[in-house]
Protein backbone atom coordinates (compact mmCIF):
# COMPACT_ATOMS: atom_id res chain seq x y z
CA UNK A 1 0.00 0.00 0.00
CA UNK A 2 1.47 3.65 -0.80
CA UNK A 3 2.48 5.76 2.04
CA UNK A 4 0.18 8.49 0.59
CA UNK A 5 -2.63 9.42 -1.51
CA UNK A 6 -3.29 11.61 -4.43
CA UNK A 7 -6.26 13.17 -5.15
CA UNK A 8 -7.50 15.19 -7.97
CA UNK A 9 -10.43 17.69 -8.26
CA UNK A 10 -13.08 16.50 -10.69
CA UNK A 11 -16.67 17.63 -11.29
CA UNK A 12 -17.04 18.94 -8.05
CA UNK A 13 -15.42 15.62 -6.16
CA UNK A 14 -12.66 14.48 -4.68
CA UNK A 15 -11.16 11.46 -6.17
CA UNK A 16 -8.70 9.38 -5.79
CA UNK A 17 -5.95 8.58 -8.27
CA UNK A 18 -4.80 5.34 -7.97
CA UNK A 19 -2.68 5.08 -10.88
CA UNK A 20 -1.36 8.79 -10.32
CA UNK A 21 -1.99 9.70 -14.27
CA UNK A 22 -5.59 11.77 -13.64
CA UNK A 23 -4.94 15.38 -15.43
CA UNK A 24 -5.43 18.19 -13.25
CA UNK A 25 -3.56 19.97 -10.21
CA UNK A 26 -2.99 16.99 -7.61
CA UNK A 27 -3.12 17.24 -4.09
CA UNK A 28 -1.49 14.21 -1.35
CA UNK A 29 -2.58 12.71 1.94
CA UNK A 30 -1.99 10.38 4.41
CA UNK A 31 -4.21 7.03 4.53
CA UNK A 32 -5.60 8.19 7.80
CA UNK A 33 -9.27 9.32 8.88
CA UNK A 34 -7.07 11.76 11.41
CA UNK A 35 -5.51 13.12 8.67
CA UNK A 36 -8.57 13.45 6.60
CA UNK A 37 -10.33 14.65 9.05
CA UNK A 38 -8.12 17.79 9.54
CA UNK A 39 -8.64 18.24 5.55
CA UNK A 40 -12.18 18.26 5.65
CA UNK A 41 -11.94 20.88 8.82
CA UNK A 42 -9.39 23.26 7.45
CA UNK A 43 -11.21 23.21 3.68
CA UNK A 44 -7.92 22.45 2.52
CA UNK A 45 -8.58 20.37 -0.41
CA UNK A 46 -10.47 23.08 -2.64
CA UNK A 47 -7.60 25.43 -1.37
CA UNK A 48 -4.82 22.79 -2.23
CA UNK A 49 -7.09 21.44 -5.90
CA UNK A 50 -7.23 25.59 -6.66
CA UNK A 51 -11.15 24.53 -7.16
CA UNK A 52 -14.33 26.90 -6.66
CA UNK A 53 -16.70 25.92 -4.21
CA UNK A 54 -17.11 23.07 -1.67
CA UNK A 55 -16.03 19.41 -2.80
CA UNK A 56 -17.74 16.30 -2.15
CA UNK A 57 -15.12 14.25 -0.05
CA UNK A 58 -17.44 11.16 0.56
CA UNK A 59 -15.93 9.19 -2.03
CA UNK A 60 -12.63 9.53 -0.56
CA UNK A 61 -13.90 9.17 2.96
CA UNK A 62 -14.74 5.36 1.72
CA UNK A 63 -11.47 4.58 0.35
CA UNK A 64 -9.01 5.84 3.49
CA UNK A 65 -12.05 4.19 5.52
CA UNK A 66 -11.45 0.87 3.18
CA UNK A 67 -7.60 1.12 3.36
CA UNK A 68 -7.64 1.36 7.33
CA UNK A 69 -10.07 -1.12 7.83
CA UNK A 70 -7.97 -3.52 5.72
CA UNK A 71 -5.00 -2.37 7.43
CA UNK A 72 -5.86 -2.99 10.98
CA UNK A 73 -7.08 -6.57 9.81
CA UNK A 74 -3.82 -7.39 8.41
CA UNK A 75 -2.22 -6.41 12.03
CA UNK A 76 -0.90 -2.98 10.76
CA UNK A 77 -1.35 0.54 11.58
CA UNK A 78 -1.48 2.96 8.91
CA UNK A 79 -0.58 6.68 8.41
CA UNK A 80 0.84 9.44 10.58
CA UNK A 81 2.20 8.50 14.13
CA UNK A 82 3.62 5.15 12.51
CA UNK A 83 7.36 4.55 13.27
CA UNK A 84 9.60 3.70 11.01
CA UNK A 85 12.54 0.75 11.71
CA UNK A 86 15.71 2.25 10.51
CA UNK A 87 17.90 -0.26 9.73
CA UNK A 88 21.87 0.15 9.37
CA UNK A 89 24.12 2.95 11.43
CA UNK A 90 23.86 6.49 11.07
CA UNK A 91 27.74 7.98 10.89
CA UNK A 92 28.54 10.01 13.31
CA UNK A 93 29.87 13.79 12.51
CA UNK A 94 32.81 15.66 15.18
CA UNK A 95 30.98 18.79 15.76
CA UNK A 96 34.57 20.43 16.56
Amino acid sequence: MPELIRVVAADGHVVVDERRRLPGRGAWLHPDRGCLGRAERRRAFPRALRAKGVLDVAGLRHHVERLTRSADSAGGTVGAGTPRIRTGTRKQVDPS
